[in-house]
């Protein structure tokens, strides 16, 4: 009686932890956040599509830099869907096509906010001040683990 006890006490001290970071390192691919964001219609100074970085980290819809009409720029994801996944992050990145997470860190970058959800049209604000020249690509970067998840590589608008 006292080794069964002694057992599910031991299985229950290990396996609670273990299960709520099971739970909250994959739980988000069980699940999708939308938003629907209105998008001020406004200067595109580049433009770009995302793509699938792995199988497993897929991601379709159009990154573009936009000069907005009081002054301010921002990056506007627009028909955007990625793969879901914990502590999703927008970045603008200085690598003009990230093909792996070493791309995304060996080069400058500049996180704009945590992605609102993994589906929709959404906005982020640049901070006033950068030089936009510097970054070629807009990235989904997973914080938590260090991971690409949907580069889109920009070009020039015309």
């Amino acid at each position: 009686m006292l080794r069964t006890l002694a057992i599910f006490l031991a299985g229950a001290v290990v396996g609670a932890p273990a299960g709520a970071f099971l739970w909250y390192a994959f739980s988000p691919l069980l699940f999708d956040e939308v938003v629907e964001e209105r998008l001020t219609v406004a200067e595109v100074l580049a433009s770009g599509a995302f793509r699938d970085a792995d199988a497993a980290h897929r991601g379709s819809g159009t990154a573009r830099l936009v000069a907005l009409p009081s002054g301010g720029v921002e990056v506007q994801l627009s028909e955007f869907q990625v793969t879901n996944g914990p502590d999703l992050e927008v970045w603008l990145s200085a690598h003009p096509d990230p093909a792996a997470s070493s791309d995304v860190t060996g080069a400058e970058w500049l996180a704009l906010g945590q992605l609102k959800g993994n589906i929709g049209d959404q906005a982020y604000s640049v901070p006033p001040g950068t030089d936009t020249a510097r970054f070629r690509s807009v990235v989904i970067w997973c914080e938590q683990f260090g991971v690409l998840f949907s580069p889109a590589p920009l070009s020039p608008s015309s």
